[in-house]
């Protein structure tokens, strides 16, 4: 069985679009895992995280 997937629409300004690219680029696994219930959901946050950066990449806000 697939799971349902979500498309949603966020609007934000360049310098918003920016620094949340930059705090994506910046966050990692030891950062989610003390807000998880779990392992599996830190990964989950991760693979979250990780597919919001690539549609800010998208367009044009992909640090380096």
């Amino acid at each position: 069985m697939t799971e349902r997937q979500i498309t949603f629409t966020v609007q934000l300004d360049a310098k918003h679009a920016w620094a949340f690219a930059q705090f994506l680029k910046r966050v990692g696994f030891n950062d989610y895992r003390p807000l998880a219930v779990d392992v599996d959901e830190a990964y989950l946050m991760v693979e979250a995280g990780e597919a919001i950066r690539t549609e800010l990449r998208a367009v044009g806000y992909a640090p380096r």
